[in-house]
């Protein structure tokens, strides 16, 4: 849907119930697309590397080599 600026002004709440319903608003100034309403995102928090450092326990055989496995990449054939 395409709304000039002066309709987007006065029509606010119902556009943004229309962008909140997942259709797409697009508001023109001067006939050109201008702005896109969209709704709002939560915005997740950085990865913090380490966060469960002594939390997580790998098993003992975790990082054994299996022979068989390993041998299937090699290109000596």
């Amino acid at each position: 849907m395409k709304v000039t600026m002066h309709e987007a002004v006065s029509n606010l709440s119902d556009l943004g119930e229309k962008a909140w319903k997942g259709e797409r608003v697009v508001i023109t100034k001067a006939g050109k697309p201008y702005l896109d309403l969209v709704p709002h995102k939560v915005q997740l928090s950085p990865r913090k590397p380490g966060r469960f450092k002594r939390e997580i326990e790998f098993h003992i055989e975790f990082e054994e080599v299996n022979a068989e496995i390993t041998s299937s990449f090699d290109d000596d054939e």
